[in-house]
């Protein structure tokens, strides 16, 4: 594969100590030393799935690294800070070589890497490294050092910088995340569809959101997944329009002989293709939105109220909690991403985006979580 394509980063980055990043959202000040190690090692576990995909290869556009080059690159990340790190906790104030990324990657043809290979390389650096900050002696987080153009860094301050850099990366290759979700769900739709049942914990949910609606009004369903609560929903006597990100679920309905639309709600058009100036009464996304980036998660929020009349229903229900993370528990044996909320963002959320919140529940969920379940309005 050429690297032609591929426009060398000659940024210099360590402004990032000073303010936030405007792309991936970082804050440096946010994070303290004794926080490196487990952030580090957090940031490792997603590349481990990242790397695991059939497409980690391949690059989403001819100038735009792959997940399995990019990979390659945090992984070096990882050796070259370890060894920084190492020279300023036995050395002087050294001066550290310079060290070429766009050089590296051509060298070491990161292109041709084994993904299987390359992520257990990174799993180990990480680890080297975050292992460097916990053995920190507490006097030592001020010793200096200085990159070879003449930036000088304390042992915290590169810290702070070279997470930034791996969590950047992460930032680089979102569309990863939301890729390996939707890849556990199309491997699991036969077994998902056989051990799940509409939940009748949700039966009071449903009754006061169709409480709003009229009969044949037309529900926009985000992420129907197998079925079960559109056809709770079409009981309840409205039109459901069932749209799915999966393609496997998306198959499965219409093997069932429904109608059903694979559709992602932060970029596909959510309108009505029958009647693309009506807008839905009302729309339902039952434990689907847990998956949406937090960054992404009030554009989909907006995105839902553009296609939603006046006055309209929204339901949405996520895990509460905080931060986010990649787990098989349930019906699906690959990892999926889940982003966890508390009810003061979620409603912050929510009101930004056009809906006026009428209640927020809590309820415990099969496997010891705690649900959060909206019903809100699409205000005038």
């Amino acid at each position: 594969m050429t690297y032609d394509a591929i426009q060398p980063d000659t940024k210099d980055w360590t402004w990032v100590l000073d303010r936030p990043c405007p792309e991936c959202g970082f804050i440096a000040g946010a994070v303290t030393a004794d926080q490196l190690p487990e952030i580090v090692r957090d940031n490792a576990t997603y590349w481990e799935i990242y790397l695991a995909a059939d497409n980690a290869s391949d690059r989403p556009q001819p100038g735009v690294w792959s997940a399995l080059e990019y990979g390659a690159h945090v992984r070096d990340v990882h050796r070259i800070f370890g060894e920084r790190l190492q020279l300023m906790l036995t050395e002087d104030e050294p001066r550290f070589a310079n060290w070429d990324q766009d050089v590296a990657a051509r060298e070491g043809d990161y292109a041709a890497q084994d993904p299987a290979v390359v992520a257990e390389q990174l799993m180990d650096a990480a680890d080297e490294i975050a292992t460097i900050y916990e053995k920190v002696p507490p006097d030592a987080w001020g010793r200096r050092g200085t990159r070879s153009n003449g930036d000088v860094f304390s042992v915290e301050s590169l810290g702070r910088y070279h997470l930034h850099d791996v969590v950047h990366h992460l930032w680089d290759v979102r569309a990863a995340a939301k890729q390996a979700t939707v890849a556990a769900y199309d491997a699991s739709v036969a077994t998902y569809v056989q051990g799940s049942s509409f939940s009748e914990e949700n039966r009071s949910v449903l009754d006061r959101f169709l409480a709003a609606l009229e009969p044949g009004d037309h529900v926009l369903e985000i992420g129907t997944g197998p079925g079960h609560d559109a056809k709770a929903l079409e009981n309840g006597g409205v039109r459901v329009r069932r749209t799915d990100i999966s393609e496997g679920f998306v198959a499965h309905l219409r093997k069932q002989g429904y109608a059903a639309a694979c559709l992602d709600p932060l970029t596909d058009d959510l309108r009505d293709p029958v009647h693309p100036d009506v807008p839905y009464a009302a729309v339902w996304a039952s434990a689907t939105l847990l998956h949406v980036a937090r960054d992404d998660f009030g554009s989909v929020l907006a995105r839902l109220a553009e296609v939603t009349r006046p006055g309209g229903a929204l339901h949405v229900s996520l895990k509460e909690g905080d931060g986010e993370e990649w787990t098989n528990r349930g019906r699906v044996e690959a990892p999926r991403l889940f982003v966890y909320w508390r009810e003061p963002a979620l409603r912050a959320a929510l009101d930004e985006a056009g809906w006026e919140v009428l209640e927020v529940g809590h309820a415990d969920g099969r496997l010891g979580e705690v649900w959060l379940d909206v019903l809100a309005r699409r205000r005038a």
